[in-house]
């Protein structure tokens, strides 16, 4: 989602959905209490806020918003480096990323890419950083070595919205919501090497810890579709909830979480059976999703009621729910430790 509308119909239906769920606010649940010393398994989680124009800094144990970063126009996306020491956050409304000392939470640069871009990730060396630009319909490459700038810049389907890199950075992928489609990018050469057509408005994707197959949620068909990483086909397609967006997996691999934008829901794969197992109810228009690193706890984003749900993994529940900035849409979970 970026604060630009009318330029996919598929976007305008999610707008309607979070306006529409806006009228139903839910109050707030106290969060779970931590043992005495025990540490959080991940670090602060950070939230976009799209219609603050700021970055949320969440501390998921103590149940509370920590700080508030100013970014650019328009946030709609956050990733973490690998260290931790720095946030890439999209503006979709000034076409630029912010680049955040995470330590100092202040912003650092200001990196020019395309038109309206949306989702952000960061190789696993963190040395690039991809940006997706729905209104360009390519994929902004941000050299960090080179000082932020973009190095390169990648044809793609219509409208690329996910993003997913390979643990050894050889392969993007990409889900190009206009095209119904998954670009399949060698990062060497900044090509498309395979095209894989899965189900209507792919707008997220995770690949499984064993990088054998990609899960993407299909927001206009109301589906996950499986991708066969190896083979680059289509294998399977799981219904959901309402309009599927954000999406995340357990570290062990056995559980996929998915956030159905329109049925204030979270549904819970299992990566076995390929079916839903659960379904959490959460706040209002739930959009982005992450998974602490040790699997204990889902982290999502509920557009239309201006919080955040944390979700035990153990019980599927919702142990708290934290208010954050207007609009939060991308999360991002950080490591526990910080190098300056």
């Amino acid at each position: 989602m970026t604060r630009h509308q009318g330029t996919w119909t598929v976007r305008a239906a999610v707008t309607g959905a979070v306006l529409a769920a806006v009228a139903g606010l839910t109050g707030f649940v106290a969060p779970e209490a931590a043992p005495a010393g025990s540490r959080p398994p991940g670090g602060f989680v950070y939230v976009a806020d799209l219609h603050s124009d700021t970055v949320s800094v969440v501390d998921p144990r103590a149940g509370t918003v920590v700080d508030t970063i100013a970014v650019g126009d328009g946030p709609d996306s956050v990733a973490v480096s690998p260290d931790g020491s720095r946030l890439y956050v999209t503006n979709s409304g000034a076409d630029t990323v912010s680049v955040v000392d995470a330590r100092r939470r202040t912003v650092v640069d200001t990196v020019g890419v395309g038109r309206e871009p949306s989702r952000v990730a960061v190789s696993p060396d963190g040395r690039c950083v991809y940006v997706a630009d729905v209104g360009s319909d390519d994929v902004s490459v941000i050299g960090v070595p080179e000082g932020n700038v973009v190095v390169d810049t990648i044809a793609v389907g219509r409208q690329p919205l996910g993003l997913a890199v390979s643990s050894d950075g050889s392969t993007l992928y990409v889900a190009d919501a206009g095209s119904d489609a998954v670009s399949v990018v060698r990062t060497s050469t900044g090509t498309v090497a395979a095209t894989v057509p899965v189900g209507s408005g792919p707008t997220a994707l995770v690949l499984t810890p064993d990088e054998r197959y990609l899960y993407v949620s299909d927001l206009a068909s109301d589906d996950v579709s499986v991708v066969d990483t190896r083979r680059r086909t289509l294998v399977a397609r799981i219904p959901v909830g309402d309009q599927p967006s954000g999406i995340g997996v357990r570290p062990d691999g056995r559980r996929v979480y998915v956030a159905d934008l329109g049925s204030d829901e979270v549904s819970v794969i299992s990566t076995r059976t390929r079916a839903v197992t659960a379904t959490v109810p959460v706040g209002d228009g739930p959009v982005g999703l992450a998974v602490d690193p040790d699997g204990s706890r889902v982290h999502v984003s509920n557009f239309g009621s201006d919080e955040l749900s944390v979700i035990r993994t153990r019980t599927n529940e919702v142990v708290a729910s934290i208010g954050v900035g207007d609009g939060p849409t991308g999360v991002a979970v950080g490591p526990s430790r910080v190098r300056s």
